[in-house]
């Protein structure tokens, strides 16, 4: 275990990007580093490089992770990136005498109560109710869903969540059409083949497709840019389309969980087109259920604009489990 002064270290490991930093006594993190997952063959190879970095092999002894993935147990497989390790081995591989790991979005919830007003955006109206239950999602290299649970003391649980695979519904015909045509590619379309970043991608190539047009190899950031720019019709509504699915699905997690603390959209996506976003189908679509419009339409919506959520909620996990 630590001996009290000795760095705990913290990272995010996504489908493009692992995220370190290290929690010193006053339990904030501070040298935040970004590494990308393709430089790597490992994540042992990824923590060694960003501890070199810092002067700190052999001289860390306990970490958490936060991960793209379920965190079912010892043997973990990445979900949008090709590492497949044992936590156990880690830890050994690095010398650590404790390492915990929980799901990347477990750890964005875990943040969320850590943010300041200056740290999120509103897009809409409504007010949040206090003590209500609080929906966090965001797209980036997947789709990443949990939510915080309060408890009677006004104490919050982090869910540990899959729901970015939950199966993607249809609004318009439009939104048919693609879906139908992407089913003949994936065994599954769910929400998170179409609202991350290849799932804009998707979007695009799809659309292209669907108007007889023959698609280029764009990245989702090419179309996003294009879009904003309005220099291409297809990314305008592939971009418009996934503004509204990503509204559709945030509408879905605050019905299901009654989320009426507010939903919190996280991610490094958004952030990119906020001035897009504000202006999007995203709040018409979070609110546009029938019956459930009046319960719905109180309900905030928030983008998180801090560029490490996770690692706010990964120091409020070390500072409550102890170093």
């Amino acid at each position: 275990m630590t001996d009290g002064t000795a760095p705990f270290l913290i990272a995010d490991i996504g489908g493009t990007n692992a995220r370190f930093a290290l929690v010193g006594p006053t339990g904030a993190p501070f040298n935040e580093k970004v590494l990308r997952c393709a430089d790597y063959p490992t994540l042992q190879d990824a923590a060694l490089a960003y501890l070199t970095m810092q002067d700190l092999v052999g001289k860390v002894h306990a970490a958490t992770f936060a991960v793209a993935s379920p965190v079912t147990g010892d043997l973990i497989r990445m979900t949008n990136l090709a590492w497949e390790f044992s936590i156990r081995a880690v830890a050994q591989d690095l010398g650590f005498a404790r390492l915990d790991l929980i799901n990347d979005f477990t750890a964005v919830a875990l943040g969320i109560p850590e943010l300041t007003p200056d740290d999120y955006t509103q897009v809409g109206e409504g007010e949040p109710v206090a003590g209500a239950p609080i929906a966090v999602l965001g797209p980036g290299s997947g789709l990443g869903v949990s939510a915080l649970v309060p408890d009677s003391a006004g104490h919050f649980t982090a869910l540990a969540t899959e729901g970015g695979h939950v199966t993607m519904a249809p609004i318009t015909d439009r939104e048919s059409a693609v879906l139908a045509q992407l089913r003949k590619q994936f065994e599954h379309v769910s929400a998170e083949r179409l609202v991350c970043g290849p799932g804009l991608v998707n979007l695009y190539e799809t659309l292209c497709f669907l108007d007889g047009v023959d698609h280029e190899k764009l990245t989702a950031a090419d179309i996003s840019d294009r879009a904003v720019g309005k220099r291409d019709a297809i990314c305008v509504e592939a971009l418009d389309m996934f503004c509204a699915m990503l509204g559709a699905v945030a509408g879905n997690l605050a019905l299901s969980l009654g989320s009426r603390g507010g939903v919190f959209i996280a991610g490094g996506i958004i952030p990119r087109f906020m001035g897009w976003f504000q202006h999007s189908r995203f709040r018409k679509r979070f609110v546009e259920k029938g019956r459930m419009r009046a319960f719905l339409g109180p309900i905030p919506t928030y983008v998180v604009t801090h560029p490490y959520p996770a690692f706010l909620g990964l120091a409020a996990h070390v500072r409550r489990v102890g170093r």
